[in-house]
């Protein structure tokens, strides 16, 4: 498959390297995230439980830690302000300009370098970190196996020896399906998603709406044991999987977070 080189995004002073398709994800597929870069802060202003278990796991690494959907950069800004350098990549360029603006606010913009592209394929340089991490389920934007397996594989190869991916993930419960199928829930006040589950293909379609933008993003799901099958394949070895970012051991809950090894 053709690649693009990296195009990466400075803090607002210096140069950009958006180029012409800079609002298209490596696969040539526009960003769902787009439309929504206005108000997606606002629509997770309560999801802050896992940032400092990120934080932790970026302190011990010591870095560069490269975050595979960095968004607004609600993770990245404080890493970067422990002294940790942030390689964020993310297939919006709109929530990149965000989280370039929220760099430079906090004074960390030299700490943190942004790069456009789809997670299923990073077209990044050719680098070895100790981390990568892969925060608020992003790894859902993957439908398939053979998607989950060739990203991960490709992590393999972005990882040092022994360096770790971690990242966080969900399997819904009947129960969850049954009760918010084809229903509008107000997430925040102004802002309104609905989620309209295939049980059978386990995928959905989550769409998002407020007065600054709405979107539709598709999302899929697989189990506990088939993700740590797949981290096996791919040269990745399961050290951890906790049931929340207390680091409490899996029990069968919606919530995994993985702390997977390069072997």
């Amino acid at each position: 498959m053709p690649r693009r080189h990296a195009e990466k995004i400075a803090a607002p002073a210096a140069r950009r390297f958006l180029g012409e398709n800079a609002g298209l994800s490596e696969f040539g597929e526009p960003s769902p995230y787009d439309p929504i870069a206005a108000l997606y802060d606002r629509w997770n202003q309560s999801v802050v439980e896992d940032v400092g278990f990120y934080v932790e796991e970026a302190v011990v690494s010591r870095g560069p830690v490269l975050e595979l959907g960095v968004g607004t950069g609600r993770i990245a800004v404080p890493i970067a302000l422990t002294g940790v350098r942030v390689i964020g990549l993310d297939s919006s360029a709109a929530m990149l300009e965000l989280c370039s603006e929220r760099a430079q606010a906090a004074g960390v913009a030299g700490l943190i370098d942004l790069y456009i592209g789809d997670l299923r394929d990073p077209p990044l340089p050719e680098i070895a970190v100790p981390l990568v991490i892969s925060p608020f389920r992003a790894f859902l934007h993957l439908l398939s196996d053979d998607e989950r397996l060739h990203t991960l594989a490709r992590i393999h190869d972005l990882l040092e020896p022994g360096g770790r991916f971690v990242f966080d993930v969900f399997a819904p419960t009947e129960k969850d399906v049954t009760e918010t199928h084809g229903r509008w829930i107000e997430r925040e006040p102004g802002i309104e998603e609905r989620a309209d589950w295939n049980w059978a293909e386990r995928t959905l379609v989550l769409r998002v709406r407020g007065a600054e933008g709405e979107t539709q993003m598709h999302l899929g799901w697989t189990s506990a044991e088939e993700w740590q099958e797949l981290l096996e394949r791919a040269g990745l070895h399961v050290g951890a999987c906790y049931g929340w970012f207390d680091r409490q051991p899996y029990a069968g809950d919606e919530d995994m977070v993985f702390v997977a090894l390069r072997k």
